[in-house]
């Protein structure tokens, strides 16, 4: 697998994006906002992220739109992704690295924090005021944005 920066004339994989967040008008705001990163295999993507800026925080940054295709869960390709995040993070002389998901997302909660992420603080309510939509996820209502970070290491 290899993990690259999409480049300024390839379209980004919106359909896995979509898998990470149902909102197009959110994932168009972070591409324009953030760098896309794509892990391909055998000339397949097979998984995105991408790096924004926290213009709040000059010395912080976040991980969204996290995402692996269906075939390829559970093999490791999300960890892969993450950490490859945290070190290109740190090379780019960020201190921290956040990242925020559902609190009904109970996967990616224990990925992060294998990940070496720690909880930080609960947005509450942040899906029901950002999303059109209900989203349901593990039979659990996603309401709340559970919010992680970890220090880097430059």
């Amino acid at each position: 697998m290899k993990i690259r920066i999409l480049n300024k004339n390839e379209k980004a994989p919106i359909e896995l994006l979509l898998l990470a967040d149902p909102s197009r008008n959110l994932i168009e705001e972070y591409l324009k906002r953030g760098e896309c990163y794509i892990a391909e295999k055998d000339n397949k993507i097979i998984g995105v992220y991408i790096l924004l800026p926290i213009s709040t925080k000059q010395d912080t940054i976040e991980l969204v739109n996290i995402a692996v295709s269906e075939h390829e869960q559970g093999k490791g390709v999300g960890k892969q992704l993450i950490r490859d995040a945290i070190q290109k993070s740190a090379a780019k002389g960020y201190k921290t690295i956040e990242v925020g998901t559902g609190n009904s997302s109970i996967g990616q909660l224990a990925l992060y924090q294998k990940c070496g992420f720690r909880m930080t603080s609960v947005d509450r309510d942040f899906f029901v005021i950002h999303y059109e939509e209900d989203i349901m996820e593990n039979g659990i209502w996603c309401r709340d944005m559970i919010r992680l970070s970890q220090d880097l290491k430059c």
